[in-house]
């Protein structure tokens, strides 16, 4: 088994059965650029549930997921693996690989036990600052060598 890349938008998954669609979310609460955009203009609850859960503070750490239901076999998975918006002093960009591991590991617990597929834009590679060839690996170990279904989307 090996990570899908197919053209199309990552908030309209393709296949049958359950689904979750990943996306990586910063530590600090802030929603509204980038793909996040995207699943606001199809959904309203990942965005209302995200600033809901940045609000209580409760497990609102790097490496965390919220998993939100947007449809019957259609699960939003809000991943934070950002630590902030911008740049530090040092320069190093928000991504936070670690993070983004630890919640892809949780995201494939929750694929097996909802038998699902898992849908992605190249995460952690937009606004954050992150490279792909820092993301697949960490796909690779956490989802592909599970046995998950994954599929990234390269929007047209």
């Amino acid at each position: 088994m090996e990570v899908q890349y197919i053209k199309g938008d990552a908030t309209a998954p393709v296949g049958e059965g359950n689904k979750i669609i990943v996306h990586v979310c910063n530590d600090i609460g802030g929603w509204g650029r980038g793909f996040v955009m995207a699943l606001s203009k199809r959904w309203e609850a990942p965005e209302k549930e995200y600033r809901a859960w940045a609000e209580k503070g409760e497990n609102f750490s790097l490496g965390e997921v919220q998993f939100v239901q947007v449809e019957p076999t259609i699960w939003v998975a809000n991943v934070i693996g950002q630590r902030d918006v911008k740049k530090d002093k040092s320069g190093e960009p928000p991504v936070r690989y670690p993070a983004i591991k630890n919640g892809l590991v949780k995201v494939g617990v929750f694929a097996k036990q909802m038998q699902a597929s898992v849908h992605m834009p190249r995460i952690g590679c937009g606004l954050a600052g992150g490279t792909w060839d820092q993301i697949e690996p960490l796909i690779n170990e956490a989802l592909i060598s599970k046995g998950v279904e994954t599929v990234v989307y390269d929007f047209e």
